[in-house]
């Protein structure tokens, strides 16, 4: 645990420097920095050395940073996927730090982004010595999958307290928060079919581990069974690329094509036009990207600004001590168009 001594204590004194403790302690700088940011692979002899020079000569580690934190409540990490194969998912990524940053300014938080990339080579035990050497109380999660096992590792450590967002995980310190992805994707489809009297449906649904992707899967299948129509899946990966090609294959004996997510409706549409044949084709997401495609779709509208904003609640819910809970937040259809974007 990092120690910060007081300047106005009787140890205290702000002249000290970390060359000081190193040279008292007879250890090198980095490893000062290490025992200091409480990171592994440090002897406990060393740390127990460094600790006690460190309250011998009452070094402040960073004065700066403590009378900053003395005037927040508490500090959180937002945990951020980068969806490399395309820069459309910068816009929602942009929308959720948006939300995240504006709600914690209110709540007195402060707030850190920490990209999954920057620590997927790392051990659960290195993850926790790492956010917690940033102080770190809370944790956000944006884009998990069924494959980061160590995000599920830090879940299950019950070390932080954890929102996880479009991912099915409650327990006592983690909090899930999502639209109702089961229900839009009925309401999405069923307008766009009823619209257009549709019989036969491609559907082009999202990466296989991802959390969504069955939960959006089980909203069409309800409503083909319900209203008896013959329903093909295919697997499009949340890529508008591979919607291209899987509509250029399948979309002609189909009546529509219903895709969840907006960059695979924006792929299929494009297929459309270039195969010069008519399908209706709905989207899922709301991406301001749909407004520059030319043809209206439907799609599901989900505000990111706000469900950062309700996670950041959230967070802040259970650093207070309150177990975790399941959160939805509402969702709408809409059909962008280019008029509703530019300014």
């Amino acid at each position: 645990m990092r120690k910060t001594i007081s300047a106005g204590s009787d140890k205290g004194n702000a002249m000290v420097s970390i060359k000081d403790v190193a040279r008292e302690a007879g250890v090198a700088i980095s490893t000062v920095s290490k025992v200091l940011n409480n990171y592994p692979n440090v002897s406990e002899d060393t740390r127990k050395k460094v600790n006690d020079v460190v309250e011998r000569l009452g070094f402040v580690p960073n004065a700066v940073a403590a009378s900053l934190s003395s005037k927040k409540t508490g500090r959180v990490a937002l945990l951020i996927k980068l969806n490399l194969g395309t820069q459309a998912s910068d816009e929602i990524n942009m929308q959720y730090i948006s939300g995240a940053v504006h709600r914690a300014k209110e709540l007195q938080l402060d707030v850190i982004t920490v990209f999954q990339s920057m620590i997927e080579d790392m051990t659960a035990s290195e993850v926790t010595a790492y956010f917690e050497s940033q102080s770190i109380k809370g944790i956000i999660v944006y884009g998990m999958t069924t494959k980061d096992k160590l995000v599920h590792k830090l879940i299950a450590g019950g070390k932080f307290r954890m929102v996880v967002i479009d991912a099915p995980f409650v327990n006592d310190t983690t909090s899930s928060v999502s639209i109702d992805n089961q229900r839009a994707q009925y309401d999405v489809a069923k307008k766009t079919i009823l619209e257009n009297h549709c019989k036969k449906v491609l559907y082009l649904a999202g990466e296989e581990n991802g959390y969504v992707t069955g939960q959006r899967l089980e909203g069409i299948k309800k409503l083909c069974a319900e209203k008896k129509l013959k329903l093909t899946v295919r697997n499009g990966k949340f890529s508008e690329l591979k919607a291209r090609e899987l509509a250029m294959r399948f979309a002609r004996n189909t009546d529509c094509v219903v895709c969840a997510s907006d960059l695979m409706a924006i792929g299929a549409m494009k297929a459309l036009i270039d195969m010069d044949i008519f399908r209706p084709v709905c989207g899922f997401d709301g991406i301001i990207l749909m407004g520059y495609v030319g043809k209206q779709m439907n799609t599901v509208k989900q505000d990111f600004v706000r469900i950062s904003e309700v996670a950041l609640e959230e967070l802040w819910r259970l650093m207070q001590g309150e177990k975790g809970r399941k959160v939805i937040v509402p969702h709408s259809l809409v059909r962008i168009k280019y008029e509703d974007i530019i300014v």
